[in-house]
């Protein structure tokens, strides 16, 4: 069940484009997330969503976009998904996503998607004229092995879903790639699973693959992602609170040999390893980047 909410605010902005997407402002149409991903870092304590599996749409949010866009100077890539995915499927009903684009198309600012959700090729209309300015999609992809996907990512479109959406996107001329992050310890750190999304970004027309090796874990977001392991990987919790501890950041094990071994795939096949758009170069390994 969708839950009513209206909201004070939509844009947060931010002084410079971040250094991952290029984005200048962020908005959050949706709170909670019908995902589920077991990872997620917003279900922490610091961002007060009580039940994220409860999703809650901004009713008046296409009219605060309106009048916060109108009083925009400076015009900047807004960003969809930081702290839900905009294309999860409530959006197929609610369609704030959809009226959201429409609105930045009336005003002419660029945009950055990040999402799990195939749904996104349905406003290819509304993103090939928005790319008049600049559009691009990002598919997170953490592994390409669609049953690890459904028990990683229940809610989610299955990657093979995302990497066709991939393609339909590139096709249409639109920026697309990959967003591999996180990558879980003892679970998608190999070379196997790295070699696979890079292969399949590029058959599917990606132009750039953004790795970080590792996640984080803090409060909330710990108790949900061990209690998950438990159930899902006996035994699992174990080797993370061994490696870990209590640590806010988790690089996967031999991290730095990973992350050399992906710039070599992707060097071999032609994929940026940065976004290459506006915003320029990303953070170090040891940066964190917590979704």
């Amino acid at each position: 069940m969708i839950k009513d909410i209206t909201a004070k605010t939509l844009l947060s902005s931010a002084k410079h484009p971040d250094p991952w997407f290029g984005i200048k402002y962020t908005m959050n149409l949706y709170r909670g997330c019908q995902h589920q991903c077991i990872y997620c870092d917003s279900r922490s304590e610091c961002y007060r969503i009580e039940d994220f599996a409860e999703v809650q749409a901004k009713t008046n949010a296409i009219e605060l976009l309106r009048r916060e866009l109108a009083g925009k100077r400076v015009v900047g890539t807004i960003g969809f998904g930081s702290m839900h995915d905009p294309y999860m499927p409530a959006e197929a009903e609610v369609r704030l996503t959809r009226r959201a684009l429409e609105v930045i198309l009336e005003h002419r600012f660029p945009v950055h998607i990040l999402t799990k959700g195939d749904l996104v090729t349905r406003d290819i209309d509304l993103l090939a004229r928005i790319n008049h300015v600049s559009a691009a999609v990002s598919f997170t992809v953490t592994t390409a092995d669609d049953e690890l996907a459904r028990r990683l990512e229940p809610g989610a479109a299955l990657p093979s879903a995302r990497f066709r959406a991939m393609r339909k996107l590139a096709e249409r001329g639109i920026p697309t790639g990959v967003t591999m992050m996180p990558v879980l310890p003892f679970i998608e750190d190999t070379e196997a699973n790295v070699s696979n999304i890079v292969s399949r970004a590029s058959e599917s027309g990606a132009r750039y693959v953004l790795p970080w090796f590792g996640m984080t874990l803090r409060d909330r977001q710990r108790a949900y992602y061990y209690d998950r392991l438990d159930r899902l990987f006996p035994g699992m919790r174990q080797r993370y609170e061994a490696a870990y501890g209590d640590r806010y950041s988790c690089p996967v094990p031999g991290a730095a040999r990973l992350e050399v071994r992906f710039r070599q795939l992707c060097e071999s096949v032609g994929l940026a390893t940065r976004f290459p758009g506006p915003g320029g170069t990303p953070p170090s390994q040891t940066a964190l980047f917590g979704q």
